[in-house]
């Protein structure tokens, strides 16, 4: 199947010599380029037409979860007839292991994994073996280790009508593909037997599989929606693994073991020759846990750090396999990479290792990982390069390097099909800034209009958050929430929408509220201390945080700042020079300007609100098991909080409480 946008609507202003030169400049073998297209121009709208145009498989890097969401979701809407898929950090939250030797305090890694996330990404690489009409939008998650693509693409099981199976050989087979029997609690990754029939929940779609049989003959394979029941009948069907990291087969652990405690003796006899005693002990200890673990259950906290070892093809010191692996597995070079927003995604990208490393030394030099942890790493950024060769860098603010590495190949999209201008900037003093702010914020919730106002620290925008929600500072209720990386990934998306709908009047922010939000209804943008130096008050940083009111007729910025700093003289230029094109262009075509109108899209999952109804004295004991898992999640989140305020006391006391409860 072909790449084909199913809308109505045709490009328009910028977009049609955009579209044609980027196109033409594929086909013609110019590799790397750049759009740069101010914010409301259309730029997916722009690149979704290209790919449409060249035809080819699309890997679209975001540099934030809540970006590649919105990504996701319009991509899904241009492209409802091909694959569209979703794959960033599965993790709602994640504590690294890590070693600080100033205090000789090792932290033991912690994750909550979120299991439909999960589901997304195993979709992700599915649909990447099912054609070449793929596109996956994806966070700088894509750089890290996943395993090797041919280990997963050869690790499926085939099934056809008339096929004959034998009962346990197919029970061993679904194991080995990490499928667990659950006949009480059916669910993604497990199967259950029904008489003569198989029941497989895949560990990546929303439907589930049911084999019938006759004898060992496969006589029907029927997918099936688990709550609907709605059903039809297939003639064939790849069953693909239930985890990405497949690694090894089990009869590969002899040697696996042999090399890895060879490997080990190794460091423990030179920490011996370097009479570290305590670090030999402790990495030989450290060793034969995790190996017994894993002839036991399959599985140990932290077995990614043997990854080498699993991976057939890979030495030490080569690369990790990572999800771009799937695609020059699968197409060579012949695919095509999309950095949205790459002011931002390639310094990210770029940093990635470097910090990694540095964690990693320090277990490595005290006894706690062999050598072979730091190999568990994302991609250096030389790597990344040498595996992406057909590079579009998107952004509104292109940084140096993007520029040169394209070569001068720069389209710039700077007229917007909805005639909008960017918005009018006003400098105001920072005295009386709030009093100021609440003014100005009233004009606007009496219009039904929203605003975005952006701080320098998440401590600053909750408690701005929290002044402004108390009706007694003013003149009207006004409804408030902040936004920060502390919020979970999938809350993110569902507070921007409640600004959308109105249930939010102000949202506060840090730079989370930058690049790519698509929120029309903002009619303000309003930036405290905008002439401090630093990457959040950047010339680049400014003109998008301006541009988040450039989607509505009414667009305002105001700049708090009792100096004109070299970054905010330049941004206003830029955004006045961008005002001047359009606003011409307006004029010779008689364009009326209009306010962007778009519908709230139904969010990628579905959240809980995991707080509801539950106390922090709770009596866990009067919850369903579900409900219980739910309330130490809530525990949990808790905890942290009290921990990131430094109130360890209490912090421990949840802990325990959480203790108790997992052990019953």
């Amino acid at each position: 199947m072909s790449f084909e946008i199913q809308l109505p609507y045709k490009p328009s202003g910028d977009q049609p010599q955009a579209i044609d030169k980027l196109s033409s400049n594929l086909r013609e073998g110019i590799d790397k380029q750049t759009l740069l297209g101010v914010t409301g121009s259309g730029k997916t709208f722009s690149v979704a037409n290209v790919i449409q145009n060249v035809q080819m498989p699309t890997l679209v890097i975001s540099h934030n979860k809540t970006l590649a969401g919105q990504l996701y979701q319009e991509f899904k809407e241009l492209f409802p007839n091909n694959k569209v898929s979703y794959f960033v950090s599965y993790y709602d939250y994640y504590q690294p292991e890590a070693y600080i030797p100033s205090s000789d305090t090792y932290i033991a890694k912690e994750v909550e994994i979120n299991d439909l996330i999960d589901k997304l990404r195993l979709e992700a690489t599915s649909n990447l073996f099912s054609g070449d009409d793929n596109i996956v939008v994806a966070s700088v998650s894509c750089i890290y280790n996943i395993g090797d693509p041919i280990e997963f693409s050869g690790r499926v099981i085939d099934f056809a009508l008339k096929q004959n199976w034998n009962r346990r050989k197919l029970f061993e087979t679904l194991v080995s593909l990490f499928y667990t029997r659950s006949e009480l609690e059916f669910k993604r990754s497990t199967f259950r037997v029904r008489g003569e029939n198989i029941e497989i929940w895949p560990s990546y779609q929303d439907w589930t599989i049911s084999l019938e049989f006759n004898g060992e003959t496969l006589s029907k394979i029927i997918q099936r929606h688990p709550f609907t029941g709605h059903e039809f009948n297939l003639e064939k069907f790849r069953l693909y693994p239930a985890k990405q990291y497949v690694g090894a087969s089990n009869s590969d652990l002899t040697e696996i073991f042999k090399k890895i405690r060879s490997d080990c003796q190794k460091q423990v006899e030179l920490f011996n020759s370097q009479n570290k005693i305590l670090e030999a002990h402790r990495i030989q200890q450290r060793v034969e846990y995790d190996l017994e673990m894993i002839q036991e259950m399959g599985y140990v906290n932290g077995i990614e750090n043997y990854s080498t070892y699993f991976e057939r093809n890979r030495k030490p010191g080569d690369p990790p396999y990572t999800l771009i692996d799937y695609f020059t597995h699968l197409w060579g070079d012949k695919f095509l990479t999309v950095i949205d927003e790459s002011h931002v995604t390639i310094p990210q990208i770029g940093g990635m290792y470097n910090g990694d490393q540095a964690r990693k030394k320090n277990l490595v030099d005290f006894g706690f990982r062999l050598p072979s942890a730091m190999d568990n790493r994302p991609l250096k950024f030389n790597e990344f390069n040498e595996r992406v060769k057909k590079i579009l860098y998107v952004s509104a603010t292109p940084s140096v390097y993007e520029i040169n590495d394209s070569k001068g190949n720069v389209v710039e999209q700077i007229i917007r099909p909805t005639g909008l201008v960017d918005p009018s900037i006003t400098v105001r003093s920072s005295k009386n800034q709030i009093p100021d702010l609440i003014q100005e914020i009233a004009k606007r919730v009496e219009k039904q209009e929203r605003v975005l106002v952006t701080t320098l620290t998440k401590k600053m925008a909750e408690d701005l958050s929290s002044y402004l929600s108390d009706p007694s500072k003013t003149p009207i209720p006004f409804k408030v929430a902040y936004l920060h990386a502390d919020i979970a990934t999938l809350e993110r998306s569902s507070i921007l929408d409640n600004l959308r709908s109105g249930n939010y009047d102000v949202l506060v922010g840090i730079n989370l509220l930058r690049e790519g939000l698509d929120l029309p209804e903002v009619s303000l943008v309003a930036i405290l201390d905008a002439g401090q130096q630093g990457f959040l008050r950047s010339k680049s940083a400014l003109i998008q945080i301006m541009g988040r009111a450039s989607r509505n007729i009414d667009g305002e910025v105001i700049l708090y700042s009792d100096i004109v700093s070299d970054a905010m003289d330049g941004a206003i230029k830029e955004v006045n020079r961008r005002r001047k094109i359009q606003i011409e262009h307006n004029q010779t075509h008689g364009i009326t300007p209009q306010t962007v109108v778009k519908s709230i899209r139904p969010k990628i999952i579905e959240i809980e609100e995991k707080e509801k109804g539950f106390q922090l004295d709770q009596d866990p004991w009067q919850l369903t098991p579900p409900q219980r898992q739910k309330y130490i999640k809530v525990l949990k989140k808790q905890m942290r909080e009290l921990a990131s305020d430094l109130n360890f006391e209490e912090a421990i006391s949840l802990r325990d409480k959480i203790k108790q409860i997992e052990e019953g």
